[in-house]
């Protein structure tokens, strides 16, 4: 049985302070470039693709506080290149490396602290 969708999916959306140092970054990180901004750049959309969904970039007033309770998981061939990347964008890394069974990955942060996981894939 197909269930029909209440809702199509259009953008994970990550309120910054910095939108353009944020929209920057994660363009940059996730290869891919600004797509549009709407209301005098408070929103900030990158271009999707078909490996990408399209992400929305927010300027909002107030820091973020505690722990984001969503996260993207990220993949990649080499840890290490990806995490020297990343900190060369202004990303920062705790320290430590995870595994669970088969899977190792690092958890990162954008400028501003958003968390994300960097999985060590095979391709």
């Amino acid at each position: 049985m197909t269930l029909s969708a209440i809702a199509r999916f259009l953008f994970i959306t990550m309120d910054a302070q910095d939108a353009e140092g944020i929209a920057d970054f994660w363009a940059a990180v996730l290869g891919t470039e600004r797509d549009e901004e709407l209301d005098d750049g408070r929103f900030i959309v990158l271009k999707d693709r078909e490996d990408l969904p399209a992400l929305c970039i927010q300027r909002v007033p107030e820091p973020k506080q505690g722990k984001v309770r969503i996260h993207l998981d990220l993949g990649a061939t080499d840890l290490s290149e990806a995490t020297a990347r990343i900190e060369e964008l202004g990303g920062s890394w705790d320290g430590v490396d995870r595994t669970l069974d088969d899977f190792v990955w690092r958890t990162m942060a954008d400028p501003e602290g958003h968390e994300f996981d960097v999985i060590l894939t095979r391709s």
